[in-house]
């Protein structure tokens, strides 16, 4: 006997009622299971593979299953990173009559690993410092919805790779709580919860001679607190801005990036006096991620810290358009976004070099050094001095007196044409 609640149609999933429910989980037929990467849990874990579809099920009390069902299901309304769910089996007996516990069901997410394989793996040496920021994120983004973990370890959190970022995934939420708003005492509890749990993960690793060299215990979670107050603190922070203050979305930027994060989405929202509300949501990204984001996008090939750089200018200008009195909001296509900030930003700039000048710098170097102006400008000013105000002034007051560099790079490497010489 048993009653399964699923979340979404069957069609897609397995036929579940011929499984051997009225069998322990541990007990299931090993041709069921497959092997897969995997944290530590106190309860069994198996994953069940069907038409290429692999599926986690977790034995667990009903109470638990159905409360956990609940608790993933509202993150997952609130765009956080969890895993799918499948359903609830509970109602279970086994042939002699005794019952037994329910059985959660969720989708096995596909090129993860756990935070335990991803320390003591090859090629994992120096990883550990995007994973504390992963996990950082994590904690954050969940606390700013009033969501209270209870039991962050190395067994709940699941990572992989996005499109260039490194993104941690809460996958056991049993003994989570919802709340409206956490007070600061909650958060910083769920935190020293996490720390010690990580501690201990970490100094067992260590015992086993599995974590890398260099790596130090007490400095990964001492790490983990202060990255994790600095974005809080960043994250939670209000400006109100006017309307010719769009200077002011880069400034939160690149304090953003100056602790390491970039921006996966922005929103700014009106206010009832007509100003703006700036939220971030951040991420940590790999190597060479906003070279390749950049040129996906624009078609702009750039150096890193260029397109890091380039990029945020797109997203901010972006997110201004979205919030115009009377503008389509975050409906907004990213197409759209790149086209005007192309159209309207970027190459009116670079087209207003004049042509003796085009050799000073390069095109991606010429627009962020006059975005740095307009910033140093407007924070001047108080007000925002305006781009093309800013190009003007950076040609006349700057980029004359600046020396050739393309003629320059030419002369130390002659493969990358012009003039040379001796």
């Amino acid at each position: 006997m048993v009653a399964l609640t699923l979340k979404t149609s069957p069609v897609r999933h397995p036929d579940f009622l011929a499984f051997p429910w009225a069998t322990p989980l541990e007990d299931w037929p090993d041709d069921m299971a497959v092997r897969l990467p995997r944290g530590r849990h106190r309860h069994v874990v198996r994953f069940i593979e069907h038409d290429g579809n692999f599926f986690a099920f977790k034995e667990i009390n009903p109470t638990l299953a159905h409360r956990e069902f609940e608790l993933l299901e509202y993150l997952k309304e609130q765009d956080l990173p969890v895993v799918d769910l499948v359903g609830v089996a509970d109602q279970r007996i086994d042939e002699q009559g005794t019952p037994l516990d329910a059985i959660l069901i969720t989708e096995h997410l596909r090129y993860s690993l756990p935070y335990l394989h991803l320390f003591a793996g090859p090629g994992g040496d120096g990883l550990h410092d995007s994973l504390v920021d992963a996990l950082t994120v994590l904690l954050c983004r969940i606390h700013l919805v009033g969501f209270f973990w209870g039991d962050c370890s190395l067994g709940n959190a699941l990572f992989r790779r996005d499109a260039g970022a490194l993104v941690a995934y809460l996958v056991d939420t049993e003994t989570g709580a919802r709340e409206i708003q956490l007070t600061d005492g909650q958060r910083t509890h769920d935190l020293q919860i996490a720390v010690e749990n990580i501690v201990g993960g970490l100094f067992e690793l260590e015992a086993m001679g599995r974590l890398p060299e260099g790596v130090d215990p007490i400095e990964v979670v001492e790490s983990l607190e202060r990255r994790y107050h600095d974005l809080w603190s960043e994250l939670t922070r209000t400006d109100e801005l006017n309307g010719d203050e769009l200077y002011r979305i880069a400034e939160r930027l690149e304090r953003l990036n100056d602790l390491g994060f970039d921006t996966e989405q922005m929103e700014i929202r009106q206010t009832e006096g007509g100003r703006q509300q700036i939220r971030f949501r951040p991420m940590v990204v790999e190597e060479g991620h906003h070279r390749r984001e950049l040129k996906r996008l624009t078609g702009i090939d750039a150096q890193e810290n260029q397109a890091r750089r380039l990029l945020r200018a797109l997203h901010g200008y972006g997110a201004w358009l979205a919030a115009e009195p009377g503008g389509p909001g975050t409906d907004m296509p990213e197409a759209i976004k790149v086209y005007r900030w192309l159209t309207e930003r970027y190459q009116p700039t670079i087209a207003a070099t004049p042509d003796g000048l085009r050799g000073k710098l390069s095109e991606p170097e010429f627009y962020v050094q006059v975005m740095e102006h307009l910033w140093y400008l407007s924070e001047k000013a108080g007000h925002d001095y305006g781009l093309v105000n800013a190009t003007n002034h950076y040609i006349d007051n700057v980029l004359a007196d600046l020396p050739e560099e393309a003629t320059l790079l030419a002369a130390v490497d002659p493969s990358i044409g012009g003039p040379s010489r001796p």
